[in-house]
């Protein structure tokens, strides 16, 4: 096979007419060779950090969307499916993943569960990890999330760290806000990457100090516009991310989006490709191609270098997508779960209290991040309840994998005006979480997602939708356009109920992430993620 097109050289930033030879699935020479042709080859695009989960398909049917968007490989935290079946949920991940033509990398979840201040389904401990390490199916230690256990040189998460270095494995980092002495002794200790920067500054240090800092992209988290500017200067060490996309968004775009904009702000398109193509496989060790003779043939031809329109990708010499339309198969598989709690009584949700004012998380729109605030108490016959006028909505945790008491808190900026969104994707254990205006529509919601075991759902006096996701709770069985379709719906839905949010699913999902400060809330209680401690609802 012999594809011609502009050769984009990105190792010697150099733009040539040629034609890539392919012979069995490898590259067997790149020559100069003068022709019309007007389209551009150059190495696929690879996501530095992704939870497939979070699309909600399975790495099959992902696989099937990437690749139209000229994505050849991800670097895949299977954590969030860890999280709800343990070692034996990642091995799923590998294992759909080999079925299709695309280059997943797994990694081992390094936190499972994410803290002691939530209720998981499973435990990932050193002794699973040192076995994980040993498997040539991992490639490395996922995002260690638990940095409070870094700095205080937890034994536990050192041996997990070490497992990785006996190895000679990447380890990711997860360090949010983290500065000065802490993030000095984190990277010390081996943790080479972090996605969870906010700020130019703090990216700037962490860049500074040896860290790779990954530009993050994703549905709730929006990264790339406070760091972009970063990447002229530092390219070298840099890296673009998903971390965690839904299937509307994942429909539309991928690293080839994050691309475009950046080449949009004048930035070198040389230092763009490297970000998004070569970085990644070259920190991680991947099996994937750099357009160079006797590399596998995974490549993309694009329109051109200014929107990435991809024209085809080739995955080990096959052409595995073109023009916009998959080549990419659906394939069989089994359906794991483990779902295990009753429905639940409206007054399983009541908080009596006789308190003026109460903690109250503020979500911010496009971050993960919370902010901590006082609100007014709104009191009806003992129960604290949802204050629609003033946006302090109740928002539970339900522990779905055994019976135990709601946790109850209260957020701000959801702007609901009716009804309960409420969804099993509940980062990192995935417990139900539920944001609605009375304890009725949040029973019923939750009890909605308890029969389906597991989806996302919205309920009003005179509607219900549910999106089911029957894999782990966590992952549709179906494919990426059927549920990107039913997705969206819900979307719309949650925005006529009078949500502001841009990605009020994805936003949800998040609200239970007590790795992530400010104020968060488990299926134990409110916990304080500056303070790595419970608090109180009731102030005073």
């Amino acid at each position: 096979m012999i594809i011609k097109g502009n050769i984009v050289d990105i190792e010697n930033k150099r733009i040539y007419k040629g034609a890539v030879e392919v012979e069995n699935g490898k590259i067997k020479n790149i020559i100069e060779v003068n022709h019309s042709i007007e389209n551009y080859i150059l190495p696929g695009f690879v996501d530095a950090h992704i939870h497939i989960e979070s699309s909600m398909l399975v790495p099959s049917e992902f696989a099937k969307i990437a690749v139209t968007h000229g994505t050849v490989a991800t670097v895949s935290d299977p954590h969030e499916i860890a999280n709800v079946l343990g070692v034996k949920g990642v091995n799923f991940m590998i294992e759909n993943g080999k079925k299709v033509p695309f280059k997943f990398n797994f990694g081992a979840p390094s936190c499972v569960p994410a803290t002691s201040f939530e209720s998981a389904g499973a435990v990932i401990n050193s002794e699973d990890i040192k076995l994980m390490m040993e498997n040539p199916d991992i490639k490395y230690l996922a995002e260690m999330m638990n940095y409070p256990g870094v700095l205080f040189d937890d034994a536990e998460v050192l041996k997990k760290i070490q497992h990785a270095k006996n190895n000679n494995k990447p380890i990711d980092g997860h360090a949010p806000a983290l500065r000065g002495d802490d993030i000095s002794k984190y990277i010390s200790a081996g943790i080479t990457t972090d996605h969870e920067c906010f700020s130019y500054d703090e990216a700037l240090e962490k860049l500074q100090k040896g860290m790779k800092v990954i530009i993050r992209e994703g549905s709730a988290a929006k990264n790339f516009d406070a760091l972009i500017d970063l990447l002229p200067n530092h390219f070298d060490n840099m890296m673009f991310c998903s971390d965690d996309k839904h299937p509307d968004d994942l429909l539309i775009g991928h690293i080839n989006e994050l691309c475009k904009r950046a080449v949009s702000k004048g930035i070198d398109v040389f230092k763009v490709l490297k970000v998004a193509c070569v970085n990644p496989v070259k920190h991680y060790n991947l099996d994937v191609g750099l357009l160079q003779k006797d590399d596998d043939a995974d490549f993309i031809v694009v329109e051109n270098l200014k929107n990435f329109k991809v024209l085809k990708t080739f995955i080990n010499g096959e052409l595995v997508a073109e023009n916009g339309k998959s080549f990419v198969k659906s394939v069989a598989f089994e359906v794991l779960n483990n779902f295990n709690t009753d429905k639940k009584s409206i007054a399983d949700f009541e908080f009596k209290s006789s308190a003026e004012k109460i903690r109250v998380i503020e979500a911010l729109d496009g971050e993960l991040v919370t902010n901590q605030i006082e609100a007014n108490s709104l009191i009806k016959d003992g129960n604290l309840v949802s204050n629609t006028q003033n946006d302090v909505l109740k928002m539970t945790v339900v522990n779905r994998y055994k019976n135990a008491k709601p946790s109850i808190a209260f957020i701000k900026n959801f702007g609901l005006k009716e009804g309960t969104i409420a969804s099993s994707v509940g980062h990192d254990s995935h417990n139900i979480i539920a944001i609605g205006v009375s304890d009725e529509a949040i029973c019923k919601a939750v009890n909605l997602l308890i029969e389906n075991k597991g989806g996302i759902c919205a309920v009003t006096a005179s509607e219900e939708k549910i999106v089911s996701l029957p894999v782990a709770g966590i992952m549709s069985d179906k494919s990426a356009v059927e549920i990107g379709e039913s997705y969206a719906k819900l979307d719309t839905m949650a925005k006529q109920m009078g949500s502001k949010l841009r990605a009020p699913y994805m936003s949800l999902s998040f609200m239970a992430l007590l790795v992530i400060p400010s104020l968060k809330l488990s299926d134990k209680g409110l916990f304080d993620g500056n303070t790595f401690q419970f608090t109180s609802l009731e102030v005073g």
